[in-house]
């Protein structure tokens, strides 16, 4: 039996000998330090969409009209023996336009007032009743006031807008001999379909662009309380900025009228997120790990800087903002 001293030492050994191999095959945190996992990717822009009722743009034709506009025609019979103005001639209010030779207006009050003597004195005689007396008086008295219409004034500062006439013309009562209207005053009138004017609401929302310049939002808009029997529209009507230059009466206009959509809401994303290759349309839609993942859509109108997505999208979908950088991704 050997001595237990002998005993001590050789296990002491072997446990040394264990603490130094396990030390080896599995280091600790403060001998070799833990390796840091790489940072995540950045997710790119993206836009979480939401189907909402809005407004859907509906196009409709319109012109520009002269809130005031004057058509001046004369009072009595004669030749036009002075024209002083042309289309396009700025006038200020009271400033002569044009003169008519009353020499024919002379000739009738004369013939008037010959008339009324000759139908007095039959009274005298009692060959007629009062009532014919009266009606020959007032016939000479009108006479005698339609010599005094031989010379048209502007009736207030505006713009001549047409001159239907010339020189040498025979002006006759109710005959147009000029058109005068205000360009400080000018307004939009557009035809509305009656099957529109419901999903319109009552305060509808506008938009309209004059001469290739941007579309801008009509603050104030009226919808006249009538329906057109012939064609069924409605005039929807709106004012003009006073400061709106190169705008005359007569001019194209393109309006768009919001409409709302009944049943579910629309989608729309940024036109920066469509990614088109030949026939396919689609977006890049973020997955659960986000990691963009194509998807095939169909697009519908564009409205601005945005398109409608009609098929391919559901409410809360993550879309890419630019599908040009998710197309570059790893």
């Amino acid at each position: 039996m050997r001595p237990i001293s002998l005993l001590l030492p050789r296990a002491f050994l072997m446990s040394a000998m264990a603490l130094a191999l396990l030390a080896t095959v599995m280091p600790g945190r403060a001998q070799v330090p833990r390796a840091s996992a790489p940072d995540s990717p950045a997710l790119p822009p993206f836009v979480i969409v939401r189907a909402a009722a809005q407004p859907r743009w509906v196009s409709l034709e319109a012109v520009v009209e002269a809130v005031r506009e004057t058509t001046l025609s004369a009072q009595v019979q004669g030749a036009i023996v002075e024209l002083r103005v042309k289309a396009g001639d700025t006038v200020r209010a009271g400033q002569p336009l044009l003169r008519i030779d009353a020499q024919a207006a002379q000739v009738q009050r004369d013939v008037a007032a010959k008339e009324y003597e000759r139908q007095r004195q039959l009274f005298d005689q009692q060959f007629i009743s009062q009532g014919a007396l009266d009606r020959a008086q007032a016939q000479a008295r009108a006479s005698q006031v339609q010599t005094d219409f031989h010379l048209l004034n502007a009736p207030y500062a505006g713009v001549v807008r047409e001159v239907p006439v010339a020189l040498g013309d025979m002006a006759m009562p109710g005959r147009p001999l000029l058109v005068v209207y205000d360009p400080a005053a000018l307004r939009v009138t557009a035809s509305v379909p009656q099957a529109l004017l419901a999903s319109a609401g009552a305060s509808p929302v506008v938009r309209y662009e004059l001469d290739g310049q941007a579309a801008r939002l009509v603050e104030s808009v009226r919808v006249l309380p009538t329906v057109d029997p012939v064609s069924h529209t409605a005039q929807l009507r709106f004012d003009l900025p006073k400061t709106t230059p190169g705008v005359v009466p007569g001019m194209y206009v393109r309006v768009w009228l919001g409409v709302q959509e009944q049943g579910a809401g629309r989608i729309f994303v940024p036109i920066s997120a469509l990614l088109r290759r030949g026939e396919l349309t689609a977006v890049y839609v973020l997955d659960a790990g986000g990691q963009p993942r194509l998807r095939q859509v169909r697009p519908g109108p564009v409205d601005g800087g945005r398109v409608e997505i009609l098929s391919g999208v559901a409410d809360g979908d993550r879309v890419v903002t630019d599908a040009q950088r998710a197309l570059r991704l790893p």
